[in-house]
């Protein structure tokens, strides 16, 4: 290579090797990721998704200690504007006062999601924990709190658009995908890496982020 690789480039990378699956390679990237940028969670929170795919729950643990003493935090999830103000979100948050009416709807989109072929994506889940908790975990996700948040006030005719200062979980990506489809609403993400307009089932970035 007649470059050296920037912070972009390591970190597309190390996604392509979370999609498949290649922790060397994957664990070479993020290492790098890491020396450009020792106080971004992004590099962090992918090389535990690698990990988390693989069952290597130790690593993980490792991980998360790493991140707590070099005090990297993760910023709260998914920020959604409605009428002048921010709205944010975090997995499985109780915070908002909206909170009964965000997961009545996202039980009744679980319903039509499953529905039409949705299967949750277990390696999604950065925690060694029972099956069950695991659905529950990725029903509660920021993304989902957000995107349903923006399902009940946002005007129909209206795209939905949410922000989220890491990258879109993979779960998350195709639960939206399912479910611009099944509310038929155009939903704007954008994430640490790129945009994504969802529609009609499809993403714009072609599953590839």
């Amino acid at each position: 290579m007649p470059c050296h690789p920037d912070v972009v480039g390591w970190a597309t990378l190390l996604s392509s090797c979370r999609v498949h699956g290649d922790m060397e390679i994957g664990k070479w990237a993020a290492d790098s990721l890491i020396e450009l940028e020792p106080q971004n969670p992004a590099s962090y929170v992918l090389l535990s998704s690698l990990y988390a795919a693989k069952g290597k729950w130790n690593e993980v643990a490792q991980l998360r200690r790493g991140m707590r003493d070099k005090r990297v935090k993760k910023e709260l999830g998914y920020r959604i504007k409605y009428k002048g103000k921010v709205h944010v979100f975090s997995a499985d948050d109780q915070s908002s006062p909206f909170l009964g009416q965000i997961y009545a709807e996202l039980e009744k989109l679980n319903c039509k999601m499953i529905e039409e072929g949705y299967i949750p994506d277990m390696s999604s889940v950065l925690h060694d924990v029972e099956e069950s908790e695991k659905i529950k975990m990725l029903n509660h996700h920021s993304e989902k709190l957000a995107i349903a948040f923006g399902l009940i006030f946002v005007p129909l005719g209206l795209p939905i658009r949410v922000i989220k200062n890491l990258r879109f979980c993979g779960d998350c990506h195709n639960a939206t995908k399912f479910i611009s489809k099944i509310t038929q609403r155009e939903i704007l993400v954008r994430d640490a890496v790129r945009f994504h307009l969802f529609k009609d089932g499809t993403c714009s970035c072609g599953d590839f982020w």
